[in-house]
């Protein structure tokens, strides 16, 4: 019996090592430990992060992690040394943490856990080896693929004999401090990139300090969260506290395209919090938003306002990137463009005639660039929409590209919590709904802000029978965004547990409240005409058959009825007040 083949796949693997490790633990084993988790944190993370690399494992001390491009491989590992000299600056030179980093493009064994193995890797730990403190090798095969396009001094090492590999490599040798003389440095602020300024405390009060400092923090941490974002580190945005700042020098001094600044202030028994963010190029203002909160607990204020602000500006962000990529190169868009502009459309209300140019985007993207990790969730995410609304006349071939889109993702991307969300979409709408609400939940434990997925763990409540527990997902779901795009489906997944549990009135009351939000959608129309007709509302039954009918001319009872998504005994008793509610309403039975 023929074994089965090993998954290999051609990336860029970058590896990383602490120089004189076992000598700095030595002299001080507790601070070491600490500067290289606030380092891994604060400076490597993210930028591996910005430039779409993915961190394959860690060790005490190195890491290894692989990208689609070595452009964006080389870009990283110039941006961590260099960072990390700012960080040793002042230090003395027995207590500065460096970093050897080696590069290699080549073929790898991918392990079922996402771990690389073969001599792809093992070239590239062989040139981490040999790198200078503070500097990079490049294999030729690495070289090649970035000549031209960095401006980095390379020096050609020659062929040299790695440990433990085979044939001789060529190797080129970057080192970060040294730019090319003949082209001139100029820094591009990477996309997403954003510094959280500390937020201003308006009353002055030294003791409400600490809960305003706590505000930054926690936002800074939120927003490190968003995939492919670059957030620098509060110990860097802290330096310019209490300091008059023009967010222009800021963006050009700390090479980030935003920035987000705000104040807070209490009065009696409630806080108000401003929050702007601002274009630092142009000094523009993209959004702004105030709000007033009862004073609680300290940490349960911070966690709220911070929650709310960091779901509301990774949607700007997203936006923001999209229209300046149509702006600044509309002929000429990368993959990262196409995908973000994929998302700027996705991140409004839904609109499935809207959504289907999400999804050209999402394909074009692909198409340049078929690791792209966003484009490949928001094609999944695109048809699990169109499965999940009962809008899809071509059931089979969309559940079958999502799911392929999705499983590639995940292996790329195994801890993106929007990527087991979306997973979680396509085990609902296949039926599989336990398995759908363990998805949820862990896509919650890798990002407890996700209101999407706390509301779709409530809906699937009511799947699994258990619809009288889905309104406290629900309304979490709206606490974590309350101004969030997929609010109006909330709404209606309110209103349908409601529905099922025979509460008509609060049922219609939610269901109107949806459409009256979003009216591009189908399905709320349809359940608002059932409760409509169950409550002896024939006219306003009628009204809302009607709209959903216009926008959905195939539904029938028959394929709502067939499309049940779970065999739970009490959810299917339950939704047969939903099928009479229908034929009340007089949508076509279909068969």
């Amino acid at each position: 019996m023929a074994s089965e083949r090993p998954n290999r796949r051609l990336t860029t693997i970058l590896a990383a090592d602490a120089v004189g490790y076992s000598r700095l633990v030595g002299a001080d084993e507790e601070g070491t430990l600490e500067r290289l988790r606030a380092i891994r944190k604060d400076l490597i993370d993210p930028v591996i992060a910005a430039h779409r690399g993915r961190i394959v494992k860690t060790t005490g001390d190195g890491l290894l992690a692989e990208f689609a491009s070595v452009v964006d491989a080389v870009r990283s590992a110039v941006d961590t040394q260099r960072a990390m000299t700012e960080s040793n600056a002042g230090l003395a030179p027995d207590r500065r943490i460096e970093f050897r980093i080696g590069i290699n493009l080549g073929d790898v064994v991918v392990e079922d856990d996402g771990d690389l193995m073969g001599d792809g890797v093992n070239v590239a730990a062989r040139l981490e080896g040999i790198a200078e403190p503070g500097g990079i090798c490049l294999s030729s095969a690495a070289y090649d693929q970035v000549r031209g396009k960095i401006d980095i001094a390379a020096r050609d090492l020659g062929q040299q004999q790695l440990k433990n590999i085979a044939d001789l490599v060529q190797v080129y040798a970057l080192s970060p401090a040294h730019p090319a003389a003949a082209v001139p440095h100029t820094t591009v602020a990477p996309r997403l990139s954003i510094v959280v300024l500390p937020f201003i405390n308006l009353d002055g009060n030294s003791e409400q300090d600490y809960f305003v400092d706590g505000v930054t923090e926690s936002l800074t941490t939120d927003l490190s969260r968003i995939p492919g974002a670059f957030v620098i580190a509060r110990n860097t945005a802290f330096t310019f506290k209490s300091k008059p700042v023009d967010v222009r020098v800021i963006g050009r001094e700390l090479g980030v395209r935003y920035v987000m600044e705000g104040s807070v202030q209490g009065g009696g028994d409630r806080i108000r919090v401003n929050a702007q963010l601002i274009d630092t190029e142009t000094g523009a203002h993209l959004w702004a938003e105030r709000f007033d909160k009862p004073r609680a607990d300290i940490f349960d204020m911070q966690d709220e306002i911070t929650t709310r602000l960091a779901r509301t500006v990774g949607i700007e962000l997203v936006a923001a990137e999209g229209r300046r990529a149509e702006r600044e190169r509309p002929n000429n868009m990368d993959a990262v463009d196409l995908a973000m502009r994929g998302w700027a459309i996705l991140n409004q209300p839904l609109s499935l005639r809207r959504d289907r140019a999400a999804c050209d985007l999402f394909d074009a993207a692909l198409r340049l660039d078929n690791h792209n990790v966003e484009a490949l969730v928001g094609l999944a995410f695109y048809h699990g929409n169109d499965l999940r609304t009962f809008a899809s006349t071509n059931r089979d071939e969309q559940l079958r590209i999502a799911q392929m889109a999705i499983t590639e993702a995940l292996t790329l991307a195994p801890g993106n919590a929007l990527a087991h969300f979306v997973h979680a979409n396509l085990l609902h709408v296949s039926g599989a709904t336990e398995r759908s609400l363990r998805e949820l939940e862990f896509a919650i434990t890798l990002d407890r802000n996700l209101a999407w997925a706390h509301a779709d763990a409530g809906f699937l409540k009511v799947l699994l029978g258990r619809a009288e527990e889905a309104e406290a997902d629900l309304t979490n779901a709206m606490r974590l965004s309350p101004r969030d795009p997929g609010l109006d489906r909330w709404h209606a997944l309110l209103g349908i547990a409601d529905l099922f549990l025979g509460r008509l009135g609060s049922a219609l009351d939610r269901l109107r409240k949806s459409v009256e939000i979003n009216p591009n959608v189908a399905m709320p129309y349809f359940f608002l005409a059932a409760a409509s007709a169950l409550s002896g509302r024939a006219a306003e039954a009628r009204e809302a058959r009607n709209a959903g009918l216009r926008l959905d001319p195939n539904f029938t009872v028959a394929r709502f009825r067939n499309e049940r998504r779970s065999e739970n005994p009490t959810f299917l008793n339950q939704r047969e007040i939903v099928y009479e509610g229908l034929s009340l309403a007089g949508v076509p039975e279909g068969n």
